[in-house]
């Protein structure tokens, strides 16, 4: 491969999803001629979703793997260097214009670069029951801003007892029929003003020591078995979608020790900028981002990434 023969680059982008592919457009039009590593799922998250209706320009919407072809064609547009190996490991330079070293699953492949931009996103933790990755797009969701809208009028439930699973329960409160607040502890996770702007929602209903046992549905969610541990008796419950709230986990395993995590696992950056503790090291995406995680939010991360990337090389060669 002739990326990795003797070659130093000046920006390797790890990861694609919006934030990866937003990041190799603007590093390319600054003539960083940029490698992007697509990893174990190319396109990220939003492949798994059957239609985007939030993204700004597509007014009737769009397919996620669709847009994120999209999105890989624009790239190759811009002629920047597409590898499909997932990275293993990376060596960070301590040194401010040093040389970090990126290492795939064959040790004996690596490339050389004096910047990178880390967008590898986050994974959203999952019950763990049949039939639930079956259904993403066709009655669950992990996310109430993004999916919220096609429920509007209808029946749906939500899984998690933090701060996510209430703010995402507030939020379709506004827009579905009934919205139901699964459990599993006797007790919320969440901060006392979610719980107290719960209990003024009409349309909330709780139910604390609950379980899903099982997902109904031929083709599509139709409803759910849940065990109440209380009463010790299950019951079957018809709803239109279930939003699983229950955390994500950032894609940082391949960094740990290496460059400063929040406690979560984030990656942590300078304020409003994309500047992680490692000299020529930016980060993108779900990956530095716990709060908005959406598209068009990591999208523009990715863009400030290459335009911080770019200050920064021009700074080496002052």
């Amino acid at each position: 491969m002739f990326v990795i023969k003797n070659k130093i680059h000046n920006c390797v982008i790890i990861g694609s999803g919006p934030s990866g592919y937003s990041a190799a457009i603007y590093s390319a039009r600054s003539d960083l001629n940029p490698v992007i590593c697509l990893g174990p799922l190319p396109g990220g998250q939003l492949t798994n979703t059957t239609n985007i209706d939030n993204y700004l320009g597509f007014p009737k919407g769009i397919d996620g793997n669709i847009f994120m072809e999209n999105c890989r064609k624009q790239i190759e547009r811009f002629n920047i260097h597409v590898l499909t190996y997932s990275v293993n490991r990376i060596d960070f330079s301590n040194k401010i214009g040093g040389i970090h070293r990126i290492f795939f699953e064959d040790e004996k492949l690596h490339l050389d670069s004096r910047g990178i931009i880390i967008a590898t996103g986050s994974t959203p933790n999952c019950l763990g029951i049949d039939k639930e990755k079956k259904f993403i797009g066709f009655g669950i969701s992990f996310c109430a801003t993004c999916d919220g809208f096609f429920y509007k009028g209808k029946n749906v439930a939500v899984v998690g007892g933090g701060d996510t699973a209430l703010e995402e329960a507030s939020y379709l409160s506004k827009i579905c029929k009934t919205v139901l607040i699964l459990v599993r502890k006797n007790y919320f996770k969440a901060s006392k003003i979610l719980q107290y702007r719960i209990k003024k929602r009409k349309n909330i209903k709780v139910i604390f020591d609950s379980v899903i046992k099982k997902i109904l549905g031929e083709n599509s969610l139709e409803g759910i078995k849940i065990l109440d541990k209380k009463e010790k008796k299950d019951y079957v419950i018809s709803i239109n979608g279930l939003f699983i709230a229950i955390g994500h986990n950032p894609n940082t395993k391949i960094l740990k020790n290496q460059i400063k995590l929040d406690k979560k696992g984030y990656i942590v950056v300078s304020k409003k900028r994309t500047n992680t503790s490692k000299p020529g090291v930016f980060a993108a995406g779900d990956v530095m981002d716990p709060y908005y995680r959406q598209a068009i939010t990591s999208a523009g991360t990715g863009c400030m990434a290459a335009l911080d990337l770019d200050k920064y090389l021009s700074s080496l060669n002052n």
